[in-house]
Protein backbone atom coordinates (compact mmCIF):
# COMPACT_ATOMS: atom_id res chain seq x y z
CA UNK A 1 0.00 0.00 0.00
CA UNK A 2 1.36 3.46 -0.86
CA UNK A 3 1.41 6.90 0.52
CA UNK A 4 -1.73 7.89 -1.26
CA UNK A 5 -3.03 4.82 0.05
CA UNK A 6 -2.84 5.31 3.03
CA UNK A 7 -3.42 8.36 3.37
CA UNK A 8 -6.84 7.89 1.96
CA UNK A 9 -7.18 5.36 4.59
CA UNK A 10 -6.98 8.08 6.94
CA UNK A 11 -8.92 10.06 6.01
CA UNK A 12 -11.87 7.10 6.01
CA UNK A 13 -10.46 7.13 10.36
CA UNK A 14 -11.08 10.57 10.75
CA UNK A 15 -14.71 10.73 8.78
CA UNK A 16 -15.92 7.29 10.74
CA UNK A 17 -14.67 9.34 13.87
CA UNK A 18 -17.30 11.98 13.45
CA UNK A 19 -19.69 9.12 14.54
CA UNK A 20 -18.24 9.14 17.97
CA UNK A 21 -19.22 12.37 18.75
CA UNK A 22 -23.14 11.51 19.17
CA UNK A 23 -22.31 8.13 20.50
CA UNK A 24 -24.04 7.64 24.01
CA UNK A 25 -21.81 5.93 26.50
CA UNK A 26 -24.01 3.22 26.46
CA UNK A 27 -24.01 2.08 23.13
CA UNK A 28 -19.71 2.25 23.72
CA UNK A 29 -20.32 -0.17 26.58
CA UNK A 30 -22.26 -2.33 24.77
CA UNK A 31 -19.54 -2.80 21.77
CA UNK A 32 -16.75 -3.53 24.29
CA UNK A 33 -19.17 -6.05 26.24
CA UNK A 34 -19.72 -7.92 22.99
CA UNK A 35 -16.23 -7.71 21.80
CA UNK A 36 -15.10 -9.47 25.27
CA UNK A 37 -17.72 -12.17 24.44
CA UNK A 38 -16.54 -12.45 20.55
CA UNK A 39 -12.78 -12.81 21.84
CA UNK A 40 -13.72 -15.75 23.86
CA UNK A 41 -15.95 -17.33 21.02
CA UNK A 42 -12.86 -16.63 18.34
CA UNK A 43 -10.16 -17.73 21.07
CA UNK A 44 -9.08 -20.49 18.29
CA UNK A 45 -8.81 -18.69 15.64
CA UNK A 46 -6.59 -15.92 17.50
CA UNK A 47 -4.34 -18.77 19.21
CA UNK A 48 -4.42 -19.80 15.76
CA UNK A 49 -3.00 -17.03 13.83
CA UNK A 50 -0.65 -16.01 16.97
CA UNK A 51 0.66 -19.61 16.50
CA UNK A 52 1.72 -18.15 12.94
CA UNK A 53 3.66 -15.78 14.19
CA UNK A 54 5.53 -17.41 16.98
CA UNK A 55 6.92 -19.60 14.59
CA UNK A 56 8.79 -16.82 13.26
CA UNK A 57 10.60 -16.31 16.45
CA UNK A 58 13.66 -18.48 18.39
CA UNK A 59 11.21 -19.07 21.84
CA UNK A 60 14.56 -18.08 23.66
CA UNK A 61 14.37 -14.66 22.69
CA UNK A 62 13.01 -12.36 25.20
CA UNK A 63 10.88 -10.38 22.53
CA UNK A 64 8.95 -14.27 22.74
CA UNK A 65 6.93 -13.97 26.05
CA UNK A 66 5.65 -10.86 24.94
CA UNK A 67 4.55 -11.76 21.42
CA UNK A 68 2.65 -15.04 23.15
CA UNK A 69 -1.08 -15.45 23.75
CA UNK A 70 -2.51 -18.02 25.51
CA UNK A 71 -5.76 -19.18 26.96
CA UNK A 72 -5.11 -17.04 30.20
CA UNK A 73 -3.57 -14.15 28.59
CA UNK A 74 -6.57 -13.99 26.42
CA UNK A 75 -9.26 -14.14 28.87
CA UNK A 76 -6.74 -11.43 31.20
CA UNK A 77 -7.48 -9.67 27.95
CA UNK A 78 -10.84 -10.02 28.41
CA UNK A 79 -10.75 -9.34 31.54
CA UNK A 80 -9.14 -6.00 31.45
CA UNK A 81 -11.54 -4.74 28.29
CA UNK A 82 -14.09 -5.28 30.92
CA UNK A 83 -12.64 -3.01 33.37
CA UNK A 84 -12.33 -0.53 30.65
CA UNK A 85 -16.47 -0.97 30.42
CA UNK A 86 -17.31 -0.19 34.06
CA UNK A 87 -14.75 3.14 34.31
CA UNK A 88 -16.79 6.31 33.71
CA UNK A 89 -16.75 7.64 30.63
CA UNK A 90 -14.13 10.28 30.55
CA UNK A 91 -16.19 12.44 28.03
CA UNK A 92 -18.28 15.58 28.39
CA UNK A 93 -16.63 16.36 32.21
CA UNK A 94 -16.59 19.93 33.50
CA UNK A 95 -13.11 20.50 34.17
CA UNK A 96 -13.92 24.04 35.04
CA UNK A 97 -16.76 26.49 34.95
CA UNK A 98 -17.47 29.79 35.91
CA UNK A 99 -19.45 33.56 35.04
CA UNK A 100 -17.97 36.12 34.27
CA UNK A 101 -19.33 39.60 35.26
CA UNK A 102 -20.51 40.42 32.09
CA UNK A 103 -22.77 37.33 32.36
CA UNK A 104 -20.82 35.09 30.36
CA UNK A 105 -21.18 31.68 31.30
CA UNK A 106 -17.75 29.43 30.90
CA UNK A 107 -17.33 25.75 30.75
CA UNK A 108 -14.47 23.67 30.15
CA UNK A 109 -15.12 20.58 29.00
CA UNK A 110 -13.48 17.29 28.04
CA UNK A 111 -13.17 15.86 24.55
CA UNK A 112 -11.84 13.24 22.32
CA UNK A 113 -8.21 14.41 20.68
CA UNK A 114 -10.16 12.93 17.45
CA UNK A 115 -7.85 10.46 15.55
CA UNK A 116 -4.91 8.88 17.28
CA UNK A 117 -2.24 7.28 15.72
CA UNK A 118 -0.38 4.24 18.01
CA UNK A 119 3.27 2.62 16.72
CA UNK A 120 3.89 -0.15 18.96
CA UNK A 121 5.75 -3.93 18.40
CA UNK A 122 5.29 -7.08 19.56
CA UNK A 123 2.40 -6.88 21.82
CA UNK A 124 -0.61 -8.08 20.32
CA UNK A 125 -2.89 -7.67 23.42
CA UNK A 126 -2.15 -3.79 22.57
CA UNK A 127 -4.61 -3.59 19.65
CA UNK A 128 -7.49 -4.89 21.57
CA UNK A 129 -6.24 -2.04 24.64
CA UNK A 130 -5.69 0.62 21.87
CA UNK A 131 -8.92 0.32 20.41
CA UNK A 132 -11.01 0.10 23.99
CA UNK A 133 -9.79 3.00 25.22
CA UNK A 134 -9.59 5.02 22.34
CA UNK A 135 -13.12 3.95 21.37
CA UNK A 136 -14.83 4.53 25.06
CA UNK A 137 -12.88 8.13 24.81
CA UNK A 138 -14.24 9.05 21.58
CA UNK A 139 -11.26 8.49 19.77
CA UNK A 140 -10.72 6.55 16.13
CA UNK A 141 -7.31 5.05 15.86
CA UNK A 142 -4.95 3.91 13.50
CA UNK A 143 -2.56 0.95 14.60
CA UNK A 144 1.14 0.65 13.26
CA UNK A 145 2.07 -2.97 15.07
CA UNK A 146 5.16 -4.75 14.07
CA UNK A 147 5.74 -7.36 11.94
CA UNK A 148 6.47 -10.06 14.16
CA UNK A 149 2.76 -10.00 15.83
CA UNK A 150 0.62 -9.12 12.71
CA UNK A 151 -1.17 -12.25 11.99
CA UNK A 152 -2.01 -11.78 15.91
CA UNK A 153 -2.77 -8.62 15.14
CA UNK A 154 -5.14 -9.17 12.06
CA UNK A 155 -6.90 -11.66 14.03
CA UNK A 156 -7.92 -9.45 16.84
CA UNK A 157 -8.51 -6.92 14.54
CA UNK A 158 -11.01 -9.05 12.66
CA UNK A 159 -12.97 -9.40 15.44
CA UNK A 160 -13.30 -5.66 16.77
CA UNK A 161 -14.55 -5.29 13.01
CA UNK A 162 -17.06 -7.74 13.95
CA UNK A 163 -18.12 -6.05 17.05
CA UNK A 164 -18.49 -2.75 15.75
CA UNK A 165 -20.39 -3.58 12.63
CA UNK A 166 -23.01 -5.79 14.81
CA UNK A 167 -23.47 -2.40 16.54
CA UNK A 168 -23.96 -0.56 13.26
CA UNK A 169 -20.87 1.16 13.73
CA UNK A 170 -18.55 1.94 10.60
CA UNK A 171 -15.05 -0.76 10.90
CA UNK A 172 -13.20 2.70 9.92
CA UNK A 173 -13.11 3.32 13.51
CA UNK A 174 -10.14 1.52 13.42
CA UNK A 175 -7.73 1.08 10.99
CA UNK A 176 -4.71 -1.51 10.78
CA UNK A 177 -1.77 -0.13 8.65
CA UNK A 178 0.56 -3.01 6.90
CA UNK A 179 3.44 -3.75 8.88
CA UNK A 180 6.37 -2.73 6.79
CA UNK A 181 8.32 0.34 8.76
CA UNK A 182 8.40 2.58 5.99
CA UNK A 183 4.97 2.66 5.95
CA UNK A 184 4.57 4.32 9.33
CA UNK A 185 6.14 7.53 7.26
CA UNK A 186 2.54 8.55 6.44
CA UNK A 187 1.12 8.19 10.02
CA UNK A 188 4.17 10.16 11.24
CA UNK A 189 3.59 13.62 8.90
CA UNK A 190 -0.35 13.25 8.30
CA UNK A 191 -0.78 16.25 9.83
CA UNK A 192 -4.65 17.37 9.80
CA UNK A 193 -5.80 14.42 9.79
CA UNK A 194 -3.92 12.53 12.40
CA UNK A 195 -4.39 14.63 15.65
CA UNK A 196 -1.56 12.76 18.24
CA UNK A 197 0.89 9.85 17.69
CA UNK A 198 1.64 7.48 20.65
CA UNK A 199 5.09 5.35 20.07
CA UNK A 200 4.75 2.11 22.85
CA UNK A 201 7.85 0.19 22.14
CA UNK A 202 11.62 0.99 23.02
CA UNK A 203 14.50 3.64 22.83
CA UNK A 204 14.77 3.13 19.10
CA UNK A 205 11.23 3.22 17.90
CA UNK A 206 10.39 5.82 20.12
CA UNK A 207 13.52 8.06 19.55
CA UNK A 208 13.01 7.31 15.64
CA UNK A 209 9.56 8.43 15.80
CA UNK A 210 10.36 11.91 17.90
CA UNK A 211 12.81 12.68 15.48
CA UNK A 212 10.69 11.91 12.15
CA UNK A 213 6.97 12.58 13.05
CA UNK A 214 5.33 16.65 12.04
CA UNK A 215 1.91 15.07 14.08
CA UNK A 216 2.14 15.72 18.23
CA UNK A 217 4.12 12.81 20.08
CA UNK A 218 3.24 11.17 23.55
CA UNK A 219 6.28 9.39 24.03
CA UNK A 220 5.52 6.20 26.02
CA UNK A 221 7.46 3.04 26.81
CA UNK A 222 11.34 3.13 27.02
CA UNK A 223 12.12 2.66 30.59
CA UNK A 224 15.84 2.44 32.24
CA UNK A 225 14.57 1.31 35.73
CA UNK A 226 16.81 1.82 38.98
CA UNK A 227 16.51 0.04 42.37
CA UNK A 228 18.66 1.90 44.72
CA UNK A 229 18.73 -0.48 48.26
CA UNK A 230 20.06 1.88 50.95
CA UNK A 231 21.86 1.78 53.49
CA UNK A 232 18.84 1.26 56.07
CA UNK A 233 17.69 -1.52 53.52
CA UNK A 234 15.85 -4.55 55.06
CA UNK A 235 17.28 -7.60 53.38
CA UNK A 236 14.59 -10.06 52.83
CA UNK A 237 12.30 -7.04 51.17
CA UNK A 238 15.09 -6.17 49.04
CA UNK A 239 15.65 -9.33 47.71
CA UNK A 240 12.32 -10.14 47.37
CA UNK A 241 11.32 -6.61 45.25
CA UNK A 242 14.28 -7.26 43.19
CA UNK A 243 14.00 -10.57 42.25
CA UNK A 244 9.95 -9.62 41.15
CA UNK A 245 11.18 -6.33 39.68
CA UNK A 246 14.04 -7.98 37.50
CA UNK A 247 12.75 -11.32 36.42
CA UNK A 248 8.34 -11.25 36.63
CA UNK A 249 8.74 -9.97 32.43
CA UNK A 250 12.47 -9.13 31.82
CA UNK A 251 10.94 -7.36 28.31
CA UNK A 252 8.71 -5.17 29.44
CA UNK A 253 9.25 -1.46 30.08
CA UNK A 254 9.10 -1.53 34.07
CA UNK A 255 11.25 -4.52 34.61
CA UNK A 256 14.54 -3.17 36.36
CA UNK A 257 17.59 -2.47 34.67
CA UNK A 258 20.29 -1.19 37.50
CA UNK A 259 20.85 -1.97 40.72
CA UNK A 260 22.60 0.70 43.12
CA UNK A 261 23.57 -0.43 46.31
CA UNK A 262 25.07 1.49 49.09
CA UNK A 263 28.60 0.38 49.85
CA UNK A 264 28.11 -0.31 53.73
CA UNK A 265 25.71 -3.19 52.13
CA UNK A 266 28.29 -4.83 49.70
CA UNK A 267 28.46 -7.87 52.38
CA UNK A 268 25.03 -8.16 52.48
CA UNK A 269 24.74 -8.04 47.91
CA UNK A 270 25.60 -11.83 47.15
CA UNK A 271 22.24 -12.26 49.19
CA UNK A 272 20.20 -9.85 47.75
CA UNK A 273 21.00 -11.25 44.04
CA UNK A 274 21.25 -14.87 45.33
CA UNK A 275 17.54 -15.47 44.00
CA UNK A 276 18.29 -13.99 40.14
CA UNK A 277 20.97 -16.97 39.65
CA UNK A 278 17.72 -19.25 39.14
CA UNK A 279 16.71 -16.93 35.80
CA UNK A 280 20.29 -16.80 35.10
CA UNK A 281 20.54 -13.18 35.01
CA UNK A 282 23.82 -11.84 33.67
CA UNK A 283 24.91 -9.48 35.92
CA UNK A 284 27.01 -6.59 34.89
CA UNK A 285 29.24 -4.91 38.12
CA UNK A 286 31.25 -2.08 38.94
CA UNK A 287 34.35 -3.19 40.89
CA UNK A 288 33.30 -2.61 44.07
CA UNK A 289 30.20 -4.81 43.48
CA UNK A 290 32.07 -7.18 41.04
CA UNK A 291 34.65 -8.18 44.14
CA UNK A 292 31.60 -8.60 46.79
CA UNK A 293 29.90 -10.85 44.22
CA UNK A 294 33.29 -13.13 42.88
CA UNK A 295 33.30 -16.53 43.98
CA UNK A 296 29.20 -15.96 45.58
CA UNK A 297 27.61 -15.69 42.08
CA UNK A 298 28.27 -17.86 38.79
CA UNK A 299 31.36 -16.54 37.09
CA UNK A 300 29.31 -17.49 33.40
CA UNK A 301 26.89 -14.88 34.60
CA UNK A 302 29.43 -12.39 36.10
CA UNK A 303 30.95 -9.63 34.15
CA UNK A 304 32.74 -6.27 35.01
CA UNK A 305 30.05 -3.31 33.99
CA UNK A 306 31.34 -0.89 31.36
CA UNK A 307 30.01 2.76 31.05
CA UNK A 308 27.65 1.17 28.50
CA UNK A 309 26.11 -0.92 30.93
CA UNK A 310 24.68 2.08 32.40
CA UNK A 311 21.60 3.51 31.39
CA UNK A 312 20.78 0.91 29.04
CA UNK A 313 17.05 -0.87 29.04
CA UNK A 314 18.26 -4.43 28.86
CA UNK A 315 14.74 -5.96 27.68
CA UNK A 316 16.58 -9.62 28.66
CA UNK A 317 17.65 -11.63 31.74
CA UNK A 318 20.77 -8.99 32.50
CA UNK A 319 21.09 -6.14 34.98
CA UNK A 320 23.54 -3.52 35.96
CA UNK A 321 25.30 -2.79 39.41
CA UNK A 322 26.13 0.13 40.70
CA UNK A 323 27.78 1.24 44.15
CA UNK A 324 27.67 4.65 45.49
CA UNK A 325 28.38 6.34 49.06
CA UNK A 326 25.41 7.79 49.69
CA UNK A 327 21.67 8.72 48.95
CA UNK A 328 22.95 11.67 46.88
CA UNK A 329 25.12 9.94 44.87
CA UNK A 330 22.34 7.44 44.08
CA UNK A 331 20.46 10.22 42.97
CA UNK A 332 22.80 11.66 40.96
CA UNK A 333 23.38 8.56 39.17
CA UNK A 334 19.54 8.19 38.45
CA UNK A 335 19.25 12.06 37.33
CA UNK A 336 22.10 11.18 34.64
CA UNK A 337 20.80 7.44 33.38
CA UNK A 338 17.30 7.53 34.17
CA UNK A 339 14.82 7.47 31.36
CA UNK A 340 12.10 9.01 34.20
CA UNK A 341 9.67 5.96 33.82
CA UNK A 342 10.04 4.25 37.32
CA UNK A 343 12.76 4.08 39.97
CA UNK A 344 12.16 3.18 43.45
CA UNK A 345 13.98 2.94 46.70
CA UNK A 346 14.21 -0.06 49.30
CA UNK A 347 14.71 2.10 52.85
CA UNK A 348 14.01 2.07 56.49
CA UNK A 349 15.16 5.69 56.70
CA UNK A 350 11.94 7.87 56.56
CA UNK A 351 14.22 10.81 55.71
CA UNK A 352 15.69 9.12 52.92
CA UNK A 353 12.74 7.80 51.78
CA UNK A 354 11.07 11.09 51.86
CA UNK A 355 13.90 12.75 49.88
CA UNK A 356 14.01 10.64 47.35
CA UNK A 357 10.34 10.44 46.42
CA UNK A 358 10.46 14.05 46.38
CA UNK A 359 13.78 14.35 44.25
CA UNK A 360 13.44 11.96 41.67
CA UNK A 361 12.43 13.08 38.31
CA UNK A 362 9.99 9.91 37.01
CA UNK A 363 6.95 9.42 36.30
CA UNK A 364 6.25 6.45 38.97
CA UNK A 365 8.57 6.58 41.87
CA UNK A 366 8.35 3.47 44.28
CA UNK A 367 9.69 3.15 47.93
CA UNK A 368 10.14 -0.41 49.08
CA UNK A 369 8.28 -1.89 46.37
CA UNK A 370 8.67 -3.78 43.06
CA UNK A 371 8.56 -1.40 39.63
CA UNK A 372 6.55 -3.75 38.25
CA UNK A 373 3.19 -2.45 39.47
CA UNK A 374 4.20 0.50 36.91
CA UNK A 375 1.09 -0.51 35.01
CA UNK A 376 -2.58 0.81 34.14
CA UNK A 377 -4.23 -1.84 35.40
CA UNK A 378 -2.78 -2.65 38.31
CA UNK A 379 -3.55 1.40 39.11
CA UNK A 380 -6.80 0.33 38.93
CA UNK A 381 -7.25 2.24 34.91
CA UNK A 382 -8.18 -1.31 33.46
CA UNK A 383 -6.26 -1.31 30.01
CA UNK A 384 -3.34 1.26 29.39
CA UNK A 385 -2.05 2.68 26.27
CA UNK A 386 1.62 3.10 27.22
CA UNK A 387 3.40 4.96 30.21
CA UNK A 388 4.30 7.84 29.56
CA UNK A 389 7.83 9.56 30.57
CA UNK A 390 7.29 12.80 29.49
CA UNK A 391 5.32 15.85 31.33
CA UNK A 392 3.31 17.53 28.55
CA UNK A 393 -0.46 16.35 29.45
CA UNK A 394 0.10 13.12 30.44
CA UNK A 395 2.55 11.28 32.73
CA UNK A 396 2.52 7.36 33.78
CA UNK A 397 -0.03 5.04 32.67
CA UNK A 398 -2.05 6.74 30.25
CA UNK A 399 -5.74 5.86 30.20
CA UNK A 400 -9.21 6.92 29.36
CA UNK A 401 -8.85 10.57 30.95
CA UNK A 402 -5.38 11.14 29.42
CA UNK A 403 -6.60 10.37 25.72
CA UNK A 404 -8.65 13.11 26.04
CA UNK A 405 -8.10 16.92 25.25
CA UNK A 406 -10.85 19.84 26.52
CA UNK A 407 -11.78 22.60 24.86
CA UNK A 408 -14.03 26.09 26.50
CA UNK A 409 -17.76 26.01 25.58
CA UNK A 410 -19.16 29.70 26.71
CA UNK A 411 -22.67 30.85 26.59
CA UNK A 412 -24.14 34.57 26.52
CA UNK A 413 -27.11 36.60 25.39
CA UNK A 414 -25.90 39.30 23.53
CA UNK A 415 -22.27 40.13 24.92
CA UNK A 416 -19.79 41.92 23.01
CA UNK A 417 -16.23 43.18 23.25
CA UNK A 418 -16.01 46.63 23.90
CA UNK A 419 -12.36 47.80 24.30
CA UNK A 420 -10.85 50.73 25.49
CA UNK A 421 -10.58 52.23 22.52
CA UNK A 422 -13.31 51.28 20.61
CA UNK A 423 -15.05 54.15 20.62
CA UNK A 424 -12.27 56.69 19.23
CA UNK A 425 -12.36 53.91 16.49
CA UNK A 426 -15.43 54.21 16.17
CA UNK A 427 -15.43 58.18 16.31
CA UNK A 428 -12.68 57.70 13.12
CA UNK A 429 -14.56 55.56 11.14
CA UNK A 430 -16.99 58.21 11.34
Amino acid sequence: MNMIDLIEEFKKVKAAGKTLLQLKDETANKVLLDLAELLLDRKDFILAENKKDLAKMDPKDPKYDRLQLTGIRLKDIVDSLKTVVYLPSPLGRILEEKTLPNGLHLKKVSVPFGVIGVIYEARPNVTVDVFALCFKAGNACILKGGSEAHNSNLAFLKVIHEALEENGLPRDLVFLMPPERDAANALLTANGIVDLIIPRGGQGLIKWVRENSTVPVIETGAGIVHTFFDESGDLEKGKAIIFNAKTRRVAVCNALDTLIVHEKRLNDLPELVAPLMNRKVEIFADYAALAALKNNYPSTLLFPATPEHFGTEFLDYKMSIKTVKDLEEALTHMENHSSRHSEAIISEDPKNISRFLNLVDAACVYANASTAFTDGGQFGMGAEIGISTQKLHARGPMALPELTSYKWVIEGSGQIRKDACSSCSLKRAM
